[in-house]
């Protein structure tokens, strides 16, 4: 709990949140609910509600996500641009593999705070990545004070700055490398990195990975450091982990959509009919707040900073028995 209570503390105080409950299900018809990539092969648990003999029935979804209703929160707490708000978000993904960092149950620091037109920029989001690095940086140290056996050799603590990187740049770094083998390679290089644009098309035809098109910002042209056309207000806070040795996802976040990159996004990814839901139709007429917000995962960082290999060792939730039993030979203990 230390950990997890100092991020949360330090997340709101950098990027000025407040703590509010988010919702556990959502009205299917209400169409915020997030499918977490553009084809919609992840898709939420849902379930009928017959409610009063079936006069008034409500079909209802999990959340996988509350990337879209965060969004609308912040209408609804009329909160002005620089205010935020932060959510101790719990999920359900039912079509993740389950493997050491990847479970059917999700919990996150599901934030958003509401921007200006003019703060739909790139130095802008770089300006929030660093406060976010701040607060988890801050926390290993934190840690590292209340429990000095963590502080192992083997496991080189985080870097003090993040690095940022367009996935573009990372494809011509590598580009005979597929998309996981290019973040692991430059993660050993540079163990902290915070990835730019994911969901545009790369130059070898493919995203550098699937995002939904209806939150964040992956079209807007950017430039690179060195002045070269990039793409994309989003990003990945990617880690090397040090225990697995192996790439580790902190964080995916960025500046939202407006109503144009709404509608190209949409039209690029062939689900133009999404306009016809409640909060696509908000974002077109303007109607809820321009925004930054992302989701960082609690377990994974956690898993992190008290360098464990498993997720199943700071979270409780189901597993497979091959998966237990694998973990089990190597003395990594699972919660049950």
């Amino acid at each position: 709990m230390a950990a997890k209570n100092y991020i949360e503390e330090h997340l709101c105080k950098e990027l000025n949140l407040m703590m509010v409950t988010v919702p556990l299900i959502v009205d299917v018809e209400s169409g915020v609910n997030d499918y977490l990539d553009r084809d919609g092969s992840r898709t939420p648990v849902e379930f009928y509600i017959k409610n009063d003999h079936e006069k008034n029935p409500v079909t209802a979804q999990v959340v996988q996500a509350a990337t879209k209703w965060k969004r609308t929160a912040l209408k609804q707490f009329d909160m002005k641009p620089g205010e935020g708000l932060c959510t101790d978000m719990r999920a359900v993904r039912k079509d993740y593999f389950l493997d050491h960092d990847h479970s059917a149950y999700v919990d996150q620091w599901d934030w958003e705070r509401a921007i200006t037109d003019k703060e739909r920029n790139l130095e802008f989001l770089k300006e929030v990545v660093r406060k976010i690095w701040k607060a988890i940086k801050g926390a290993e140290n934190y840690l590292f004070d209340l429990f000095p056996a963590l502080d192992d050799s083997r496991y080189p603590r985080l870097p003090e700055e993040i690095t940022f990187m367009h996935a573009e740049e990372l494809l011509a770094k590598y580009p005979d490398l597929p998309r996981k083998e290019r973040e692991t390679r430059i993660l050993q290089e540079i163990p902290a990195l915070f990835l730019i644009g994911i969901g545009w098309q790369l130059a070898d035809g493919y995203p550098h990975e699937m995002r939904a098109p209806d939150y964040d910002d992956w079209v807007t042209p950017t430039v690179n450091e060195k002045g070269a056309p990039m793409h994309g207000l989003n990003g990945d806070i990617l880690v090397w982990n040090p225990v697995t040795k192996r790439r580790h996802e902190l964080s995916s976040m960025g500046i939202r959509v407006n109503a144009d990159t709404l509608k190209q996004q949409l039209k690029i990814c062939g689900l133009e009919h999404f306009l016809q839901y409640p909060y696509h139709q908000a974002i077109v007429h303007d109607e809820l707040p321009l925004s930054i917000g992302g989701g960082i995962g609690q377990s994974r960082t956690i898993m992190l900073l008290l360098r464990k290999a498993h997720l199943g060792e700071v979270s409780v939730t189901v597993w497979p028995k091959v998966l237990k039993d694998i973990c089990r030979e190597k003395n990594i203990f699972v919660l049950e």
